[in-house]
């Protein structure tokens, strides 16, 4: 007997479960840096990435944006990747997308912010084994009510947090981030 491979089906799931989450957050708010990415990933990852989609629309969860009024941006380091990301991750079935943001900002910084909105609307290409989908990418901004950083992640992915004034040549996005930067602070 033949399995029946549905990973088409699941992709075309995804995308329509993205298309929704998408024009959910454009029409729910006003100025915000968009933008597109495409990843190629093994056929494992494909079928991961897009089962997360069609659940929520996001591959990725929700993040947070976190700001100084100085323009200093708050980094976590991935250790596992070298790399300065924004803190975020999954969001928990009985959270909503900006809950899901706050909660993964406390556990990975220690800290809160007073939400702006949303400073980036992503989104996410994955290519895999001949199938592509596309997931969402919130990020969400605001101003930090503390600064006093207490890395806290139950995942142990969060080794450090930081605020930068310049950004690091090792952070993910960094583009996107300048363009939010720049618009935010006139920089």
């Amino acid at each position: 007997m033949t399995a029946v491979d549905n990973l088409w089906y699941l992709a075309t799931e995804a995308r329509q479960a993205a298309e929704q989450v998408y024009h959910r957050f454009a029409d729910e708010h006003d100025d915000f840096v968009e933008f597109r990415t495409t990843r190629t990933v093994s056929r494992d990852r494909f079928r991961t990435v897009a089962e997360r989609i069609e659940a929520q629309g996001l591959p990725y969860g929700a993040h947070t944006l976190a700001y100084r009024p100085s323009g200093e941006l708050l980094l976590v380091k991935q250790d596992a990747i070298d790399t300065w990301v924004l803190p975020g991750g999954e969001v928990e079935p009985d959270e909503s997308v900006r809950e899901g943001a706050r909660r993964e900002l406390a556990e990975e910084a220690g800290i809160d912010v007073a939400y702006d909105g949303l400073g980036v609307l992503g989104e996410v290409r994955f290519r895999g084994d001949g199938h592509e989908t596309w997931g969402v990418l919130p990020i969400f901004e605001g101003e930090a009510e503390s600064t006093d950083l207490d890395v806290r992640d139950p995942d142990g992915e969060i080794t450090e947090a930081r605020w930068f004034e310049e950004l690091p040549e090792n952070t993910r996005d960094r583009s996107v981030l300048r363009e939010w930067r720049r618009d935010r602070f006139g920089e």
